[in-house]
């Protein structure tokens, strides 16, 4: 076993890191400050399903005190447990997301060799421990630094099973996701047979966890795309707040919170479902979408424009109804004029639970920017991901709905897809997925 390296405040990453369950709660006597500083999520404005189903940023305390940069690296999430980490896990401030297709000839042995040297090298890095195994040495590239709530997750697409001959236990949520009129998909960012979530809060931490997989994939599997996010670095603020999105806007007030009684219900896969199906028990289905923002357009408007769009206040997220950014949204409220505060097709209404059979999401996004194209506007927007337990009751129904006369949908265009079974986590002595391998 290597040693581990010294991060600050500790002798050791896993003795002085604050760790973080699958649940996002601290496994030592740590202050919740430390836990959830960087929590900023989607947000009250939330892209592709939109502003009613908020993200990672779940009550943030408001009266905590501000999270020391010195202590970004201590904290450490869990790798075993009932749920992989990365979905509750509070937002990080950089995350890569990658799919991968198996090589020709590499069928359900090598995939399940790949899962374990994968799951392997996952525990190590978020250990905060270097990532030698079995392809080499550690590229160095984390060194002196701690664990940094560094996560991985991983998930299966569609097309894995084909490929493995385990299309007989393909789960049905798995089906295809339906066209929506506002998609103009590139089909070589879009779906995969293997999905990598990877999030830390220091950039060269998510790095070298991203390129220790690339290395132990070997000759099993290759890139298919990748994608790079972030988000606010925890301590950017002189107290947790809800994260704001490329287009300024406060996004994530409204997502499911863990303490409600119907959460895992929503976001999580439960026991005992259909033969073929069963080893998702505990996990949970991402739909993964790149959501470029049209920004030029977007900030040729005024605030007060913006806010309709949305429904919310720009300042501080707080419905147009009136309140806290806390405060739920009432949709019946009207103003002098007779009309609702809140239009018939802003955002927020159109996303909102109350106007979806209940239907939700936890949205936990990272924005991107990745040049400017072609025509001199900026190629920047959203990594949208959606957690649900099944995304034909969370993520389908809402966005049939935003794609029917979404007022925002002017400013956006969504430009590759992914739907990915993310099963639940491995217990100690296992890898992520073996209950689907070597059943």
């Amino acid at each position: 076993m290597s040693k581990k390296k010294d991060v600050p405040g500790g002798s050791g990453a896993a003795r002085g890191a604050a760790r973080l369950d699958d649940s996002g709660h601290d496994g030592r006597a740590v202050s919740r400050r430390r836990l959830i500083g960087g929590v900023g999520a989607a947000g009250a404005a939330g892209l592709v399903l939109g502003a009613a189903g908020g993200v990672g940023g779940y009550a943030a305390a408001q009266d905590d005190e501000a999270t020391a940069l010195t202590t970004v690296g201590s904290t450490q999430a869990v790798f075993h447990g009932k749920h992989q980490p990365g979905i509750t896990t509070p937002l990080q401030a950089r995350g890569h997301l990658v799919a991968f297709d198996l090589a020709a000839g590499a069928g359900r042995k090598e995939a399940a060799a790949l899962m374990r040297r994968w799951s392997a090298a996952a525990e190590r890095l978020m250990a905060g421990e270097p990532a030698e195994g079995g392809r080499g040495h550690d590229t160095g590239v984390a060194l002196d630094a701690g664990p940094s709530s560094l996560t991985v997750t991983f998930g299966f697409g569609r097309t894995f099973f084909a490929r493995t001959g385990l299309t007989g236990r393909r789960p049905a949520a798995l089906d295809p996701l339906p066209a929506f009129s506002s998609d103009h998909l590139d089909s070589r960012r879009s779906d995969g047979d293997l999905w990598v979530q990877i999030g830390a809060d220091d950039a060269l931490v998510a790095f070298h966890a991203l390129r220790a997989l690339q290395k132990e994939a070997g000759s099993t599997a290759r890139v298919r795309w990748q994608m790079n996010g972030f988000n606010r670095t925890p301590g950017a603020t002189a107290r947790p707040m809800t994260a704001r999105n490329l287009m300024g806007q406060v996004d994530g007030t409204n997502n499911p919170k863990p303490t409600e009684s119907d959460f895992d219900e929503r976001i999580f896969v439960p026991s005992g479902g259909s033969a073929e199906s069963s080893w998702m028990a505990g996990g949970s289905y991402a739909v993964v979408r790149r959501i470029r923002m049209l920004l030029d357009d977007w900030e040729e408007l005024t605030v007060t424009r913006q806010e309709q769009i949305i429904g919310r206040r720009k300042a501080d997220g707080a419905p147009l109804s009136g309140g806290s950014e806390t405060t739920a949204m009432d949709l019946d409220k009207r103003g002098p004029d007779g009309k609702p505060l809140i239009a018939a097709n802003a955002h927020a209404r159109i996303s909102s639970p109350e106007k979806n059979g209940g239907a939700a999401m936890l949205r936990r996004p990272f924005s991107y920017h990745d040049g400017i194209s072609e025509d001199g506007t900026p190629d920047a927007g959203l990594l949208f991901i959606c957690w649900q337990a099944d995304p034909f009751k969370g993520f389908i129904p809402v966005q049939r709905k935003l794609d029917r006369g979404d007022a925002l949908s002017p400013f956006i265009r969504h430009e590759a897809s992914g739907l990915f079974a993310v099963p639940g986590g491995a217990a100690a002595g296992e890898y992520v997925g073996q209950r689907l391998l070597e059943a």
